[in-house]
Protein backbone atom coordinates (compact mmCIF):
# COMPACT_ATOMS: atom_id res chain seq x y z
CA UNK A 1 0.00 0.00 0.00
CA UNK A 2 1.51 3.30 -1.03
CA UNK A 3 2.34 5.78 1.98
CA UNK A 4 0.06 8.75 2.48
CA UNK A 5 1.79 11.65 2.34
CA UNK A 6 1.67 15.06 3.57
CA UNK A 7 0.69 14.01 6.96
CA UNK A 8 0.04 16.61 9.44
CA UNK A 9 1.70 16.02 13.20
CA UNK A 10 -0.64 16.35 15.92
CA UNK A 11 2.39 16.64 18.59
CA UNK A 12 3.95 20.62 19.30
CA UNK A 13 2.97 23.38 17.61
CA UNK A 14 5.52 22.89 14.69
CA UNK A 15 2.33 21.02 13.02
CA UNK A 16 4.60 19.99 10.65
CA UNK A 17 3.01 18.65 7.90
CA UNK A 18 5.64 16.75 5.03
CA UNK A 19 5.10 13.30 7.20
CA UNK A 20 5.00 10.45 5.35
CA UNK A 21 3.00 7.52 7.01
CA UNK A 22 2.42 3.59 6.02
CA UNK A 23 -0.17 1.89 6.63
CA UNK A 24 -1.79 -1.87 6.25
CA UNK A 25 -4.16 -3.32 7.89
CA UNK A 26 -5.40 -0.50 9.96
CA UNK A 27 -1.95 -0.54 11.53
CA UNK A 28 0.62 2.37 11.24
CA UNK A 29 3.79 0.64 10.12
CA UNK A 30 6.29 3.49 9.56
CA UNK A 31 6.47 6.87 10.06
CA UNK A 32 8.90 9.02 8.18
CA UNK A 33 10.17 12.93 8.30
CA UNK A 34 8.83 12.63 11.65
CA UNK A 35 10.95 14.33 14.75
CA UNK A 36 11.32 11.39 17.70
CA UNK A 37 8.91 12.85 19.80
CA UNK A 38 5.99 13.11 16.84
CA UNK A 39 7.45 9.67 15.44
CA UNK A 40 6.60 7.98 19.03
CA UNK A 41 2.93 9.42 18.90
CA UNK A 42 2.11 8.71 15.66
CA UNK A 43 3.61 4.76 15.70
CA UNK A 44 2.65 3.85 19.44
CA UNK A 45 -0.04 6.35 21.02
CA UNK A 46 -2.75 3.79 20.15
CA UNK A 47 -0.95 1.45 21.85
CA UNK A 48 -1.23 2.85 25.13
CA UNK A 49 -5.23 3.66 24.52
CA UNK A 50 -7.04 2.41 27.45
CA UNK A 51 -10.90 1.73 25.91
CA UNK A 52 -12.69 1.27 28.52
CA UNK A 53 -16.08 3.82 29.56
CA UNK A 54 -16.04 4.31 32.88
CA UNK A 55 -18.95 5.46 35.45
CA UNK A 56 -18.07 6.37 39.18
CA UNK A 57 -20.45 4.46 41.56
CA UNK A 58 -20.61 4.14 44.94
CA UNK A 59 -17.04 5.66 44.76
CA UNK A 60 -15.21 3.08 42.53
CA UNK A 61 -15.14 3.24 38.80
CA UNK A 62 -16.96 0.70 36.66
CA UNK A 63 -17.45 -0.24 32.80
CA UNK A 64 -19.95 1.25 31.34
CA UNK A 65 -21.99 1.79 28.02
CA UNK A 66 -20.86 4.77 25.96
CA UNK A 67 -25.09 5.81 26.10
CA UNK A 68 -24.80 5.29 30.12
CA UNK A 69 -21.93 7.73 30.00
CA UNK A 70 -23.03 10.14 27.86
CA UNK A 71 -26.19 10.56 29.64
CA UNK A 72 -24.61 10.59 33.21
CA UNK A 73 -22.34 13.39 31.54
CA UNK A 74 -25.27 15.38 30.74
CA UNK A 75 -26.83 14.76 33.85
CA UNK A 76 -23.87 16.59 35.51
CA UNK A 77 -23.94 19.85 33.07
CA UNK A 78 -27.01 19.70 33.13
CA UNK A 79 -27.67 20.18 37.06
CA UNK A 80 -24.61 22.71 37.27
CA UNK A 81 -24.64 26.56 37.84
CA UNK A 82 -21.01 27.10 37.22
CA UNK A 83 -19.52 24.51 35.57
CA UNK A 84 -15.70 24.67 33.56
CA UNK A 85 -15.00 23.30 30.41
CA UNK A 86 -10.98 22.94 30.47
CA UNK A 87 -8.56 21.99 28.05
CA UNK A 88 -8.98 22.30 24.00
CA UNK A 89 -5.09 22.24 22.88
CA UNK A 90 -4.91 18.93 21.86
CA UNK A 91 -8.38 18.77 19.66
CA UNK A 92 -9.64 20.04 16.72
CA UNK A 93 -10.64 23.35 16.00
CA UNK A 94 -14.39 22.25 15.29
CA UNK A 95 -14.17 20.25 18.28
CA UNK A 96 -13.48 23.48 20.16
CA UNK A 97 -16.18 25.46 18.68
CA UNK A 98 -18.56 22.72 19.88
CA UNK A 99 -17.21 23.39 23.31
CA UNK A 100 -18.45 26.62 22.84
CA UNK A 101 -21.58 26.33 22.42
CA UNK A 102 -21.52 23.52 25.21
CA UNK A 103 -20.22 26.63 27.58
CA UNK A 104 -22.78 29.22 26.47
CA UNK A 105 -25.47 26.77 27.09
CA UNK A 106 -24.45 26.06 30.27
CA UNK A 107 -23.76 29.94 31.68
CA UNK A 108 -20.08 28.34 32.86
CA UNK A 109 -16.34 28.92 31.55
CA UNK A 110 -14.48 27.67 28.80
CA UNK A 111 -10.59 27.81 29.11
CA UNK A 112 -7.65 26.63 27.29
CA UNK A 113 -4.72 25.75 28.63
CA UNK A 114 -3.27 29.13 27.37
CA UNK A 115 -4.22 30.33 30.97
CA UNK A 116 -0.78 28.81 32.04
CA UNK A 117 1.15 28.80 29.40
CA UNK A 118 1.47 31.53 27.01
CA UNK A 119 -1.53 33.72 28.32
CA UNK A 120 0.33 36.82 29.30
CA UNK A 121 1.80 36.85 26.05
CA UNK A 122 -1.55 37.16 24.29
CA UNK A 123 -2.24 39.76 27.15
CA UNK A 124 0.24 41.69 26.23
CA UNK A 125 -0.46 41.39 22.70
CA UNK A 126 -3.89 42.72 23.09
CA UNK A 127 -2.74 45.86 24.85
CA UNK A 128 0.16 46.89 22.82
CA UNK A 129 -0.34 44.92 19.33
CA UNK A 130 2.49 42.53 18.34
CA UNK A 131 4.54 42.31 14.87
CA UNK A 132 4.17 38.56 14.50
CA UNK A 133 5.17 36.61 11.07
CA UNK A 134 4.68 32.81 9.92
CA UNK A 135 7.34 30.60 9.80
CA UNK A 136 7.62 30.67 6.47
CA UNK A 137 9.29 33.97 6.70
CA UNK A 138 12.09 33.02 9.45
CA UNK A 139 13.26 30.09 6.79
CA UNK A 140 12.95 31.95 3.62
CA UNK A 141 14.43 35.17 4.87
CA UNK A 142 15.56 35.41 8.48
CA UNK A 143 19.18 35.60 8.72
CA UNK A 144 19.36 36.46 13.03
CA UNK A 145 17.54 33.69 15.15
CA UNK A 146 16.59 34.49 18.58
CA UNK A 147 15.32 31.86 20.97
CA UNK A 148 14.30 33.51 24.73
CA UNK A 149 13.50 31.72 27.17
CA UNK A 150 13.09 27.94 25.11
CA UNK A 151 14.63 25.32 24.13
CA UNK A 152 13.30 23.90 20.48
CA UNK A 153 16.15 21.14 20.29
CA UNK A 154 14.23 19.45 23.54
CA UNK A 155 10.48 20.91 23.00
CA UNK A 156 10.43 21.31 19.06
CA UNK A 157 12.93 19.21 17.66
CA UNK A 158 12.52 20.23 13.96
CA UNK A 159 11.79 24.12 14.81
CA UNK A 160 15.33 24.64 13.69
CA UNK A 161 15.74 22.19 10.98
CA UNK A 162 12.61 23.12 9.16
CA UNK A 163 12.06 26.60 10.25
CA UNK A 164 15.07 28.50 11.48
CA UNK A 165 18.32 28.53 11.15
CA UNK A 166 19.29 24.96 9.78
CA UNK A 167 16.80 25.32 7.32
CA UNK A 168 17.65 25.59 3.73
CA UNK A 169 15.37 28.81 2.49
CA UNK A 170 15.07 30.92 -0.87
CA UNK A 171 16.94 33.93 0.55
CA UNK A 172 19.22 31.98 2.94
CA UNK A 173 21.34 29.13 2.26
CA UNK A 174 21.07 27.37 5.56
CA UNK A 175 23.09 27.30 9.09
CA UNK A 176 26.29 29.22 6.76
CA UNK A 177 24.00 32.49 6.21
CA UNK A 178 22.08 32.49 9.64
CA UNK A 179 23.17 33.88 13.21
CA UNK A 180 21.86 32.03 16.44
CA UNK A 181 21.42 33.82 19.57
CA UNK A 182 19.83 32.19 22.48
CA UNK A 183 18.84 33.90 26.15
CA UNK A 184 18.19 31.67 28.39
CA UNK A 185 18.87 30.96 32.40
CA UNK A 186 20.79 28.20 31.98
CA UNK A 187 23.09 26.38 28.95
CA UNK A 188 20.25 24.44 27.34
CA UNK A 189 21.18 21.95 24.30
CA UNK A 190 19.97 24.87 21.88
CA UNK A 191 22.17 27.78 23.46
CA UNK A 192 25.31 25.06 23.00
CA UNK A 193 24.61 26.03 19.29
CA UNK A 194 24.84 29.79 19.09
CA UNK A 195 26.76 31.99 17.86
CA UNK A 196 25.92 34.52 21.24
CA UNK A 197 24.61 32.45 24.36
CA UNK A 198 23.35 35.14 26.93
CA UNK A 199 22.83 33.39 30.38
CA UNK A 200 20.37 35.95 32.49
CA UNK A 201 19.44 35.94 35.98
CA UNK A 202 15.94 33.80 36.85
CA UNK A 203 13.66 36.63 37.12
CA UNK A 204 15.55 39.33 35.37
CA UNK A 205 14.39 39.42 31.76
CA UNK A 206 12.24 42.31 32.19
CA UNK A 207 15.57 44.60 32.79
CA UNK A 208 17.81 42.70 30.04
CA UNK A 209 14.74 43.34 27.56
CA UNK A 210 14.94 47.50 28.70
CA UNK A 211 18.68 47.61 28.53
CA UNK A 212 18.78 46.17 25.44
CA UNK A 213 16.28 49.17 24.08
CA UNK A 214 18.28 51.42 25.75
CA UNK A 215 21.81 49.90 23.68
CA UNK A 216 19.56 49.94 20.28
CA UNK A 217 18.70 53.71 20.81
CA UNK A 218 22.33 54.12 21.74
CA UNK A 219 22.02 55.43 25.60
CA UNK A 220 24.49 55.21 28.03
CA UNK A 221 23.88 52.10 30.15
CA UNK A 222 25.64 52.64 34.19
CA UNK A 223 26.43 49.16 35.00
CA UNK A 224 28.92 46.64 34.46
CA UNK A 225 26.31 43.99 34.45
CA UNK A 226 22.17 43.42 33.55
CA UNK A 227 20.19 40.96 35.15
CA UNK A 228 23.65 39.10 35.31
CA UNK A 229 24.48 39.69 31.82
CA UNK A 230 28.11 41.51 31.05
CA UNK A 231 26.82 44.76 29.46
CA UNK A 232 29.51 44.13 26.79
CA UNK A 233 27.20 40.76 25.71
CA UNK A 234 24.34 43.51 25.72
CA UNK A 235 25.99 45.90 23.32
CA UNK A 236 27.00 42.81 21.11
CA UNK A 237 23.85 41.36 20.91
CA UNK A 238 22.03 45.30 19.91
CA UNK A 239 24.29 45.46 17.53
CA UNK A 240 23.79 42.02 15.74
CA UNK A 241 19.98 43.05 16.12
CA UNK A 242 20.46 46.60 14.59
CA UNK A 243 22.89 45.50 11.61
CA UNK A 244 20.86 42.10 10.54
CA UNK A 245 18.75 42.25 7.28
CA UNK A 246 16.13 40.28 8.72
CA UNK A 247 15.74 39.52 12.30
CA UNK A 248 12.56 37.02 14.43
CA UNK A 249 12.72 36.45 18.10
CA UNK A 250 11.27 33.39 18.84
CA UNK A 251 9.97 33.39 23.00
CA UNK A 252 8.65 30.21 25.26
CA UNK A 253 7.54 30.08 28.78
CA UNK A 254 11.14 30.49 30.36
CA UNK A 255 9.47 34.37 29.35
CA UNK A 256 5.79 33.97 29.86
CA UNK A 257 6.08 32.53 32.91
CA UNK A 258 8.69 34.78 34.78
CA UNK A 259 8.42 36.85 37.57
CA UNK A 260 7.21 40.01 34.99
CA UNK A 261 4.48 38.11 33.04
CA UNK A 262 2.52 39.94 30.63
CA UNK A 263 5.22 42.79 31.38
CA UNK A 264 7.99 40.63 29.87
CA UNK A 265 6.28 40.03 26.34
CA UNK A 266 5.08 44.22 26.14
CA UNK A 267 8.89 45.23 26.64
CA UNK A 268 9.87 42.22 23.82
CA UNK A 269 7.24 43.40 21.53
CA UNK A 270 8.43 46.92 21.76
CA UNK A 271 11.72 45.88 21.77
CA UNK A 272 10.59 44.74 18.37
CA UNK A 273 9.17 47.67 17.29
CA UNK A 274 11.91 49.93 18.25
CA UNK A 275 14.07 47.69 15.83
CA UNK A 276 11.95 47.89 13.08
CA UNK A 277 12.74 51.60 12.80
CA UNK A 278 15.71 50.68 11.73
CA UNK A 279 15.80 46.77 10.22
CA UNK A 280 13.10 44.15 9.74
CA UNK A 281 11.85 42.21 12.78
CA UNK A 282 8.97 39.63 14.19
CA UNK A 283 7.82 38.10 16.97
CA UNK A 284 6.41 34.90 17.88
CA UNK A 285 5.60 32.59 20.57
CA UNK A 286 6.89 28.72 20.57
CA UNK A 287 2.83 27.66 21.68
CA UNK A 288 3.34 23.80 22.58
CA UNK A 289 0.39 21.66 22.35
CA UNK A 290 -0.20 21.47 18.53
CA UNK A 291 -3.80 22.93 18.66
CA UNK A 292 -3.63 25.60 21.58
CA UNK A 293 -3.11 28.26 18.98
CA UNK A 294 -6.00 27.03 17.00
CA UNK A 295 -8.18 27.14 20.65
CA UNK A 296 -7.13 30.90 21.25
CA UNK A 297 -8.22 31.22 17.19
CA UNK A 298 -11.71 29.38 17.83
CA UNK A 299 -12.62 31.12 21.36
CA UNK A 300 -11.62 34.29 19.19
CA UNK A 301 -14.17 33.92 16.52
CA UNK A 302 -16.91 32.80 18.79
CA UNK A 303 -16.76 34.67 21.68
CA UNK A 304 -14.21 38.11 21.36
CA UNK A 305 -11.62 36.56 23.57
CA UNK A 306 -8.76 34.05 23.57
CA UNK A 307 -9.25 32.19 26.62
CA UNK A 308 -10.97 32.54 30.21
CA UNK A 309 -14.08 33.40 28.67
CA UNK A 310 -17.01 33.22 31.18
CA UNK A 311 -21.00 33.00 30.16
CA UNK A 312 -22.62 33.22 33.42
CA UNK A 313 -24.18 36.53 32.85
CA UNK A 314 -25.66 35.18 29.27
CA UNK A 315 -22.81 37.23 27.18
CA UNK A 316 -19.14 36.56 27.25
CA UNK A 317 -17.03 38.03 29.60
CA UNK A 318 -12.93 38.15 29.80
CA UNK A 319 -11.03 38.93 33.21
CA UNK A 320 -7.84 36.65 33.35
CA UNK A 321 -7.23 36.42 37.17
CA UNK A 322 -10.91 35.93 37.57
CA UNK A 323 -12.08 34.20 35.28
CA UNK A 324 -9.64 31.61 34.20
CA UNK A 325 -9.23 27.78 35.41
CA UNK A 326 -6.57 27.97 38.24
CA UNK A 327 -8.18 30.66 40.03
CA UNK A 328 -11.74 29.13 39.13
CA UNK A 329 -10.44 26.27 40.99
CA UNK A 330 -8.56 27.52 43.39
CA UNK A 331 -11.62 29.69 44.87
CA UNK A 332 -13.49 26.63 44.89
CA UNK A 333 -16.37 28.76 42.30
CA UNK A 334 -17.03 26.13 39.79
CA UNK A 335 -19.44 22.75 40.53
CA UNK A 336 -18.88 21.02 37.83
CA UNK A 337 -15.85 20.53 35.38
CA UNK A 338 -15.81 19.26 31.48
CA UNK A 339 -12.03 18.21 30.88
CA UNK A 340 -11.09 17.36 27.17
CA UNK A 341 -7.82 16.83 25.87
CA UNK A 342 -5.88 18.03 28.58
CA UNK A 343 -4.60 16.22 31.77
CA UNK A 344 -4.76 19.22 34.72
CA UNK A 345 -4.69 16.98 37.46
CA UNK A 346 -1.13 16.16 36.75
CA UNK A 347 -0.18 19.89 35.73
CA UNK A 348 -1.63 22.46 37.60
CA UNK A 349 -0.52 23.21 41.26
CA UNK A 350 -1.23 20.72 43.19
CA UNK A 351 -3.52 22.96 45.79
CA UNK A 352 -5.50 23.81 42.66
CA UNK A 353 -6.02 19.97 40.97
CA UNK A 354 -7.17 18.81 44.49
CA UNK A 355 -10.40 20.75 43.23
CA UNK A 356 -11.09 17.90 40.68
CA UNK A 357 -11.29 15.60 44.38
CA UNK A 358 -14.21 17.88 44.70
CA UNK A 359 -16.59 18.37 42.30
CA UNK A 360 -18.42 16.00 39.56
CA UNK A 361 -15.76 16.08 36.73
CA UNK A 362 -15.74 14.35 33.45
CA UNK A 363 -12.80 13.31 31.47
CA UNK A 364 -13.06 13.17 27.44
CA UNK A 365 -9.41 11.72 26.23
CA UNK A 366 -7.98 9.26 24.51
CA UNK A 367 -5.62 8.24 27.00
CA UNK A 368 -5.89 7.54 31.00
CA UNK A 369 -4.75 10.38 32.58
CA UNK A 370 -4.32 11.03 36.21
CA UNK A 371 -7.60 13.67 35.44
CA UNK A 372 -9.66 10.20 34.34
CA UNK A 373 -9.17 8.37 37.68
CA UNK A 374 -10.62 11.07 39.52
CA UNK A 375 -13.28 11.69 37.06
CA UNK A 376 -17.31 10.74 37.43
CA UNK A 377 -17.30 9.96 34.44
CA UNK A 378 -14.20 8.84 31.67
CA UNK A 379 -15.43 8.86 27.71
CA UNK A 380 -12.41 7.52 25.55
CA UNK A 381 -11.93 9.43 22.30
CA UNK A 382 -10.30 9.19 18.66
CA UNK A 383 -6.97 11.00 18.44
CA UNK A 384 -7.14 13.68 16.54
CA UNK A 385 -4.52 13.74 13.11
CA UNK A 386 -4.69 9.75 13.51
CA UNK A 387 -8.12 8.12 13.67
CA UNK A 388 -9.92 11.39 13.15
CA UNK A 389 -9.28 14.35 10.92
CA UNK A 390 -10.09 17.83 11.96
CA UNK A 391 -8.78 21.62 11.73
CA UNK A 392 -5.70 22.59 13.29
CA UNK A 393 -3.60 25.61 13.72
CA UNK A 394 0.52 25.87 13.36
CA UNK A 395 2.11 27.94 16.01
CA UNK A 396 2.38 30.73 13.71
CA UNK A 397 -1.28 30.76 13.06
CA UNK A 398 -1.44 29.30 9.54
CA UNK A 399 -4.57 26.55 9.60
CA UNK A 400 -3.44 22.95 8.79
CA UNK A 401 -5.98 20.06 7.76
CA UNK A 402 -5.09 17.15 9.78
CA UNK A 403 -5.81 13.58 8.34
CA UNK A 404 -7.24 10.73 9.17
CA UNK A 405 -4.61 7.71 9.28
CA UNK A 406 -6.72 4.74 10.36
CA UNK A 407 -10.07 3.95 11.83
CA UNK A 408 -10.52 3.64 15.91
CA UNK A 409 -11.68 1.00 17.60
CA UNK A 410 -14.71 0.12 17.64
CA UNK A 411 -16.96 2.85 20.07
CA UNK A 412 -14.45 5.11 20.26
CA UNK A 413 -15.62 8.61 18.68
CA UNK A 414 -13.99 11.60 17.18
CA UNK A 415 -14.41 14.81 19.88
CA UNK A 416 -17.19 16.07 17.57
CA UNK A 417 -18.92 13.12 17.76
CA UNK A 418 -19.16 12.56 21.40
CA UNK A 419 -19.36 17.06 22.55
CA UNK A 420 -22.55 16.65 19.64
CA UNK A 421 -24.09 13.80 21.51
CA UNK A 422 -23.33 15.73 24.98
CA UNK A 423 -24.25 19.38 23.74
CA UNK A 424 -28.00 17.49 22.56
CA UNK A 425 -28.30 15.66 25.50
CA UNK A 426 -27.75 18.78 27.36
CA UNK A 427 -30.05 21.15 25.83
CA UNK A 428 -32.72 18.43 26.11
CA UNK A 429 -32.42 18.03 29.29
CA UNK A 430 -32.44 21.75 30.09
CA UNK A 431 -35.37 22.28 28.38
CA UNK A 432 -37.75 20.11 30.67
Amino acid sequence: MPAIRGVVCSFCGCVCDDLEVNVEANRIKAVKYACAIGMEKISKCVEERDPRILIRTGGQLREASLEEALDRAAEILANSKYPLLYGWSNTSCEAIKLGVELAEELGGVIDNTSCVCHGPGIEAAQEVGIVEGTLGQARQRADLIVYWGCNPLQAHQRHLSRYTVMSQGIFRAGRKDRKLVVVDVRKTSTARMADLFLQVEPGMDYELIQALRMAIRDEEIEAEKVAGVPIEQVEELADLMVNCEFGFMFFGLGLTQSSAKSDNITAAINLIQDLNFRTKWLILPMRGHHNVTGANKVSLWETGYPFAVDFSHGYPRYNPGETSAVDLLNRREVDAALIVASDPVAHLPAQTAKAFTELPTIVIDPLMTATALLADVRIPSAFTGIEAEGTIYRMDGVPLRAKKLVDPPENILPDTVLLGRLLERVRKLRRR
